[in-house]
């Protein structure tokens, strides 16, 4: 065993951005979509509803993510006191995405040019990705009455990026896998109701503006005719889910990719031609006279199996095995880079 110090050229910090797909089973496109038939008759079910890549009493099955709908009215739940007009599980849910994403109980969801009173939210489910969502990746196609609408967010568009205090924010908008289309305006919005609505990939939230979804599919929307009566369960989420089961097209779905940096260090132990060539192993020394035998005094090799790291205190931190044992004399050196990822 011997011991030396690294010199700071042997300590190198990279960083490396891994993509992955979202969903369950490395599957790169969602096309299934399942409500738990428990969780939809419960307490919760006027807040959100949580979402399936295959039916929920299978073993398989695991959330995928939520959906829920938010209005600053209060419309579409009913109300927890009928005295109190508007306090509703829909408000509560416009409230807490307000102080999420805004920070400001005063301030308003502005999609685009439009401020709107109500909105979807696509909650991701946090399992499913490491760090955040990948921007330029997602492909969201809906259906309803008035028509499909493919959504994709503008992150590709120059720019684009703003921040809140959920992280960065981009519009979405008509397009997929990041590239956007011009079919009704030049900027992928609606003609009347701004953008579709918003994407943070940092929190893992889409916001689907309710207004641009409800238009006419000659506006760009899909006449998805969401329900704001007051004091009644409306279950607008459940619209959601509807409009993304698509029937008979299997083409369609919700594709979407995660990203995740590494930070890995890389640590290179040299091992130069006059160094390490002796080892404290009892084979070195005769056990009769305790002198080292005379066959290593001129030819010494030694076999390098294992890298220990340690700290200034002498404590070890990281252990690295060699694949095999290498040899060392003082006709050769050695270099083991060691990668350390955290």
């Amino acid at each position: 065993m011997g011991f030396k110090k690294f010199d700071p050229e042997d300590l190198v910090i990279s960083n490396d951005a891994v993509t992955s797909t979202v969903w369950s089973n490395n599957t790169p496109t969602l096309t299934d979509f399942y409500t738990s038939s428990i969780q939809v008759v419960s307490n919760n079910a006027e807040y959100y509803y949580n979402v399936y890549q295959t039916a929920s009493t299978d073993d398989t099955a695991a959330i995928q993510f939520s959906v829920a709908y938010c209005d600053a009215d209060g419309s579409g739940s009913r109300f927890y006191n009928a005295l109190v007009t508007g306090s509703s599980p829909t408000k509560t849910n416009y409230g807490q995405y307000r102080t999420l994403i805004l920070g400001d109980e005063n301030s308003s969801f502005i999609f685009g040019n439009t401020t709107s009173s109500y909105f979807y939210v696509i909650n991701v489910e946090r399992a499913r990705y490491k760090e955040s969502l990948l921007p330029g990746t997602m492909t969201l196609y809906l259906s309803g009455s008035g028509g499909k609408q493919v959504l994709t967010d503008d992150s590709t568009l120059n720019n684009a990026v703003t921040f809140t205090d959920a992280g960065r924010r981009y519009n979405l908008v008509s397009g997929s896998s990041g590239n956007v289309y011009t079919g009704v305006n030049s900027n992928g919005w609606t003609a009347a109701s701004g953008s579709y609505g918003w994407f943070l990939p940092d929190v893992g939230l889409l916001l689907l503006n309710g207004e641009a979804l409800d238009g006419a599919g000659a506006d760009g929307g899909i006449a998805l005719n969401t329900t704001r009566s007051f004091d009644s369960a409306s279950f607008n989420q459940g619209k959601i889910i509807d409009s993304l089961n698509v029937a008979g097209d299997s083409s369609l779905g919700f594709t979407l990719n995660s990203r995740e940096t590494l930070s890995s260090d890389f640590v290179f132990v040299r091992a130069r031609n006059n160094e390490f060539n002796f080892s404290s192993n009892p084979s070195f020394i005769s056990g009769s006279t305790g002198a080292i035998f005379n066959s290593f005094i001129n030819n010494p090799k030694t076999y390098i199996t294992t890298v220990g790291l340690y700290n200034g205190n002498s404590e070890l931190l990281a252990v690295a095995k060699l694949s095999r044992p290498l040899q060392k004399d003082f006709t050769k050196e050695l270099l083991v880079r060691v990668k350390l990822d955290f």
